[in-house]
Parts: C-alpha cells; sequence; structure tokens
C-alpha cells in the first residue's frame, strides 16, 4: 500500500498530448466512406421527421446514419461535397456542421509495473493530504479518451462502466470500449489509480471510472462520437467528464453538447492544447475554450508552464503535466506529457471536493477550484497559468 515516505520514481520518455486534426476543405478524402460521402453533424429543423430525413439525404445522394439526440433533432449524415449548400438551402436544416476527423500523434512504449509509486505530479498538488478527507469515492468521472484497459490491476478496482462509439465499418458494439491506444488508461490512472501493491496511485484513487471510447486504436475518429460520449456522460449520471483532447475549430455542435452537459450539472475539464508559444496571446484549443469547461495548463517539476503549453485568457487551471508516470494498455505503465496529462490532476481534484461536498454546483466546484489555486507567474490570472497551479489538499481541507 501507499507510504508518504515512499521515494519518487518518475521514468524518462516523452509523448504529445491526445490533439484532434481538421482535415482541410468542404469534406477531406480522409472524412469519406467508401462510396466518396462525406461525414457531416446535420441539425434538421424540430419538425422534420425521420421519414422526411431520409427521404431529403436520400435527394442529394446522402444517407443517414446515427441519431445525435443531444443535439436536438441531428444526426450523422452521409453526403457527397456538392449536396452540402443544397442541403442547407432545403429549409429544414438549422445546421451542417462537418463531422471532424481526430487523431493521436504519438504514443510511447509500456515500462514494466514496479512496486506503488507516487507520482510526481499527484504528490505536487498536495492530493495525499486531501485523503485523510476525501479519496473521491464513489464520484463518476467518465474518461472520454480511447478508452480504459479493462482488466489493467492497477484500475480495475474501480473501473464501473463503458460504453463505444467508435464503429467497425458501419456497426458499433457498445460493448467493445477496451483501451486498445494507452492514452485514455493512461489518463484514467491519472485520475483513479488504484492504492494498492504496484505502479501508481492516482489523485482520487476511490472515484469510479468510466471508459467512454471515441478515438480507435490508431487515436483516431469523429467529433460526432465525442459528442455521444458526452451525451451518454448526462444520461448516465456522470459528475465529472475528463476530455484531454482538442480541436482548433470552433464546431457549434461541440460547444451545445458541452453547455447542456454543464447545464445537468456535471463538471467538465480538458487540456488546453499544445500549441503554446513565449506571446500570452490565445492559443487555447476547443472544447477547453469554451466557458463551461475548466481549461488547464501544463507544468513541470519546477511549477513552470511547459514551453509548448496553449497560453490565453480561457487558460483557467494549471497542473503537472510534464513527464508523467501511469498505467497504460495491455495492464503496463507508460510516462507521457502533454496538457492531456494535466487535465486528469484537475478532473481526479474535482472528484476529491464532489465526493466531500456533493452538493456543489459545477460552479462551486470551479470557484473553488481558483481560490485555493497557487498562484504562480504574473500575480492574480495570467494567460498561461490562469488562476494557478490546482491545490488539492487546500481545495478539499481549506488548509493552506
Amino acid at each position: 500500500m501507499f507510504r508518504r515516505k515512499l521515494r519518487l520514481i518518475v521514468v524518462a520518455g516523452l509523448a504529445l498530448m491526445l490533439a484532434f486534426t481538421l482535415a482541410g476543405g468542404a469534406v477531406a478524402a480522409s472524412n469519406a466512406d467508401d462510396n466518396g460521402l462525406g461525414r457531416h453533424i446535420v441539425v434538421f429543423d424540430t419538425g422534420v421527421n425521420d421519414a422526411a430525413k431520409d427521404n431529403l439525404v436520400k435527394q442529394f445522394g446522402g444517407v443517414v446514419e446515427k441519431p445525435i439526440a443531444l443535439l436536438g433533432n441531428a444526426n450523422v449524415v452521409f453526403l457527397p461535397p456538392r449536396a452540402v449548400q443544397a442541403l442547407v438551402e432545403s429549409g429544414s436544416v438549422l445546421r451542417v456542421d462537418e463531422d471532424v476527423i481526430v487523431y493521436a500523434v504519438a504514443k510511447p512504449q509500456p515500462a514494466p509495473p514496479p512496486a506503488e509509486t507516487l507520482p510526481w505530479g499527484v504528490d505536487r498538488i498536495d492530493a495525499a493530504l486531501a485523503w485523510d478527507v476525501s479519496t473521491g469515492a464513489g464520484v463518476k468521472v467518465a474518461i472520454v479518451d480511447t478508452g480504459i484497459d479493462q482488466d489493467h490491476p492497477d484500475l480495475v478496482g474501480n473501473i464501473k462502466g463503458g460504453v463505444n462509439f467508435v464503429a467497425k465499418g458501419r456497426t458499433v458494439d457498445p460493448s467493445k470500449w477496451d483501451d486498445d491506444n494507452g492514452h485514455g488508461s493512461h489518463v484514467a490512472g491519472i485520475v483513479a489509480a488504484v492504492d494498492n501493491d504496484i505502479g501508481v496511485i492516482g489523485v482520487a484513487h476511490q472515484a469510479w471510472l468510466y471508459g467512454v471510447k471515441v478515438l480507435d486504436k490508431r487515436g483516431s475518429g469523429y467529433l460526432s462520437d465525442v459528442i455521444l460520449g458526452i451525451e451518454w456522460s448526462i444520461d448516465n449520471g456522470m459528475q465529472v467528464i475528463n476530455m484531454s483532447l482538442g480541436t482548433s475549430s470552433d464546431v457549434q455542435s461541440l460547444h451545445d453538447a458541452v453547455d447542456a452537459a454543464y447545464a445537468a450539472g456535471i463538471v467538465l475539464v480538458a487540456a488546453a492544447g499544445n500549441s503554446g508559444d513565449t506571446d500570452p496571446d490565445d492559443d487555447v484549443i476547443y472544447p477547453a475554450k469554451y466557458a463551461s469547461v475548466i481549461a488547464v495548463a501544463a507544468t513541470d517539476d519546477t511549477d513552470t508552464r511547459a514551453s509548448w503549453s496553449s497560453d490565453g485568457p480561457d487558460v483557467e487551471s494549471a497542473a503537472p503535466g510534464v513527464s508523467i508516470y501511469s498505467t497504460y494498455k495491455g495492464g503496463g505503465f507508460a510516462t507521457l506529457s502533454g496538457t492531456s496529462m494535466a487535465s486528469p490532476h484537475v478532473a481526479g481534484t474535482v472528484a476529491l471536493v464532489l465526493a466531500a461536498n456533493p452538493t456543489l454546483t459545477p460552479g462551486d466546484v470551479r470557484a473553488t477550484l481558483q481560490a485555493t489555486a497557487d498562484d504562480l507567474g504574473a500575480t492574480g490570472l495570467d494567460n498561461y497559468y490562469g488562476h494557478g497551479l490546482v491545490d488539492a489538499g487546500e481545495t478539499v481541507t481549506g488548509t493552506p
């Protein structure tokens, strides 16, 4: 079991954050099916029923795929390139969004499991100082990502379920949410790796984990599947959603989805992005950039912002994100760097807070995180660190 005197072990290595990449043009080749039909999210007028949708889309040479109830009367639709504008002008459609394709850009080799280690990031945010009050027990955390390794020995005790939205061909098996990429398992371990005799220990080591698989084994998937993952999280009573992913494009359907989750009482946490530079400009990605989501920047073990961590006025919090050791696919362990790793430190802290104070609203939780953050960089709110480094100990106990 965990001992506070246990020596810190950090495995060297580097991986980038799981990132969305928008394909150029109205319809990119990689965004088309075998018949050359591009994939879109179509929001129909409320008066258009399913039969009318099918007839309308077929008229323009397309195919209606699956519904997205969270967006109202919306569906994933396959369309020929020239049919998009015609469908918009039909009078039966409110909006057509491109169903952007997403990619993972790197993944490391897993390392063998050691005796249990307190990762430096969990230690730095003083999570252990909160554990006498809260361990996050029973708080439902959705990891919207590549899935979670379902039988990982350092996660299985906290895994309570999951769902898959990634199709093989046109078929989706909701039960196939096991992580075949590694990224989602790594994120899950930062949130809630079990306090046992091996591996690592998570920020909220008794929180409940749910693997919401929206990206395939290559780390590639569709924005509509991310939205369906958010919808599933609302329908299944999730309290926290972690999204270590993003896009540089402001897609209204994604905006509507995260706002709906926030209105449903879910705290949403997302990676700010790995597109930062030395200018305090504005390169935070979506969904972190939306007001309903906590945007998290990355710091290293000297409390310095990582040079690649995205910056801007929408950064709300900072957390460890450089050389973070955590669980990985296949029962393994690995080290990754990115705001992908910073985000789950904050999501785990939110789980600690909610376990201790279950009646808090998302706004209450955010206000508490902001008030107790360790100020870094320029005094007060700034574009690099937001309100500062998340302090799990003080956030939960009230003691600086």
